[in-house]
């Protein structure tokens, strides 16, 4: 069992709605782990696969290029698959459908008031991860909320990547508080959405190391 309440020995850190070749190059030059790039055309951080592909050569090895997904049919996922090394499920896909692609990939919740987050994690076993989000009616993520961070239980089954409203001034209480895997962040390094901010995203990643410790 993965105790996420265990404190691992480095909080690792995915930055998300990266639209610009710049932006890429300061997420790298900052430490991220993981750069997410938005695959649904609801988003202001959209971007479409040609620029998929133009923003995903950028990224060196080991760090992991992640797409987000809403609802997308298996062609569109797998049109994009070539350009990326993990999934992210933001929609309300079914285990099955998560699991059509043979790529590796982790599903987003939504924080709604009902939700059973060790349900979910026996629902969606082969998921390498759980990305919590807040729960806002008809927006599948990207709100810029917090939600409260006790709701997540302390022996989930596993790893927790926490996601909504982080920012360089919540980050650690949030780490601190909640021991995840992984945090994600959007809007808290971004001047407007989809245009990221250099000096924030260095600002970010130091929070975080402060943290760990």
């Amino acid at each position: 069992m993965f105790d996420h309440a265990s404190r691992v020995a480095r909080t690792r850190v995915k930055f998300c709605g990266l639209t610009r070749p710049g932006d890429v190059d300061a997420a790298v030059a900052a430490g991220a782990d993981a750069i997410g790039f938005v695959l649904w055309p609801g988003s202001k951080r959209a971007i479409s696969l040609d620029r998929l592909a133009a923003l995903s050569d950028r990224v060196p090895a080991f760090v992991t290029r992640v797409g987000l997904f809403v609802d997308a049919s298996a062609e569109e996922v797998e049109a994009a698959a070539a350009h990326l090394d993990l999934l992210q499920f933001h929609g309300d896909e079914s285990p099955a459908a998560c699991a059509a692609s043979a790529m590796p990939w982790i599903k987003a919740l939504r924080m709604r008031d009902n939700l059973d987050l060790e349900a979910a994690a026996s629902t969606y076993v082969d998921a390498g991860a759980l990305l919590l989000d807040a729960y806002r009616p008809g927006v599948p993520g990207g709100t810029g909320e917090t939600f409260d961070w006790s709701r997540i239980p302390a022996t989930l089954t596993k790893p927790v990547i926490l996601a909504g409203g982080l920012s360089t001034f919540n980050v650690a209480d949030a780490i601190d508080r909640v021991h995840p895997f992984a945090v994600d962040v959007s809007g808290g390094i971004e001047t407007a959405p989809g245009i990221k901010d250099a000096d924030g995203m260095t600002a970010f990643m130091r929070a975080v190391r402060r943290a760990d410790g």
